[in-house]
């Protein structure tokens, strides 16, 4: 964006309800002082964050309420993962990783205004329109601000030579017809991972014959409650590895990435439920490493084996036909979908434990090849 398109104030918006309000109301300053440089002092660029009740409550009390506890606000997941991951037996250490976190992993964070008023600060921010809000936000300038590196090419089919989501490309859907606003502005206390969000998106949902014992096709009666959707319905998926983060000379943080690579692999559910009883699932590999943090402390990251490295995931990348379902034998016995303790090295072996594919657990191919009913 121009510079001064992520500023410019549309006029239309000084009529609207919102426009109503004083600026001072929510970004401070002072307006009776002629010196615009002096009258800009103390200003408040996001006044939604970290106090998204005091801007927004007064007319939107019930949204706040929930919402500055939400996953999107807080991001708890990644402070919860890495402090699971942290080194605890010397306090020095753990503080200069949270600093480091703070640094690098809570950029993305989104707030009222950061969806519904500007872009996320994490691409510069900038009006969306000109300060009007917008109750929806536009996906290709909020959700891919943040999700652009893999959720977002994968949906829209940004991936050479892999498709767009059938929801996008046939059915012109966008994120929010499936993250609705009772997802988005859900209290996520206590909540360590987005599966454990009730109000998240369920195939289910909108495909409750696909998940039905009464189900149209034998596979869908078959792979019940055993098979996360996605692990016949996705394709491959982009898997980071090995990012160390740190700052330049000036101070700027920036990260290292070794590779990403267009992978599909099937693991085991770490954490099965009434709500996730599925036994295999698709795993991805996010961009943890047990140095990613070398350049702030030395052993940063004395438990990297408390969690799965290879985590589980839900690409939005569903097709009606995969590679792995057209027929049976396309997925049964292809040792090479499924995640092994030999793809791994050394260090992620324990880590990975729960998640792998022992030899006996891959299913073995049938006799007569099926055929997708």
């Amino acid at each position: 964006m121009e510079s001064y398109e992520k500023i410019y104030v549309n006029p239309s918006f000084l009529k609207s309800e919102h426009g109503e309000i004083a600026c001072e109301n929510c970004h401070g300053g002072d307006p009776k002082d002629p010196n615009w440089q002096t009258a800009h002092k103390g200003i408040i660029k996001d006044s939604t964050f970290p106090t998204a009740e005091e801007a927004c409550g007064e007319c939107h009390e019930e949204i706040t309420a929930t919402a500055k506890k939400s996953l999107h606000y807080t991001l708890a997941p990644f402070t919860e993962t890495i402090k699971t991951r942290a080194n605890k037996k010397d306090t020095k250490i753990l503080h200069e990783v949270m600093e480091a976190k703070d640094k690098h992993c809570a950029s993305c964070h989104s707030s009222c205004g950061q969806c519904h008023i500007s872009r996320p600060d994490y691409v510069d921010g900038g009006f969306l329109e000109g300060h009007l809000f917008q109750k929806k936000p536009p996906m290709d300038t909020t959700c891919a601000s943040c999700h652009g590196g893999r959720v977002y090419a994968e949906f829209t089919g940004g991936n050479d030579g892999y498709p767009g989501d059938v929801h996008y490309a046939k059915e012109e859907m966008t994120c929010m017809d499936c993250h609705t606003a009772a997802e988005m502005h859900a209290d996520g206390s206590g909540v360590m991972t987005r599966f454990d969000l009730p109000q998240r998106p369920q195939c289910r949902k909108c495909h409750a014959d696909a998940v039905s014992e009464k189900a149209k096709t034998k596979s869908h009666i078959t792979h019940r409650d055993k098979v996360a959707c996605q692990v016949c319905h996705a394709v491959a998926s982009k898997n980071c590895f090995s990012c160390h983060v740190g700052t330049d000379t000036k101070g700027l943080p920036y990260y290292k990435c070794k590779k990403t690579v267009m992978l599909f692999r099937i693991g085991l559910n770490p954490n099965r439920s009434p709500q996730r009883p599925y036994e295999y699932v698709v795993l991805r590999h996010p961009p943890v490493d047990p140095r990613l943090f070398d350049s702030y402390v030395k052993n940063a990251l004395t438990g990297i084996d408390k969690l799965p490295t290879w985590k589980t995931a839900t690409p939005h990348n569903i097709q009606r036909i995969t590679l792995q379902n057209k027929s049976c034998n396309n997925c049964h016995g292809k040792a090479g979908l499924f995640l092994q303790k030999k793809d791994l090295p050394d260090w992620e072996q324990k880590a990975n434990a729960r998640v792998v594919i022992p030899e006996g657990k891959i299913p073995k191919a049938i006799e007569e090849v099926g055929t997708r009913q």
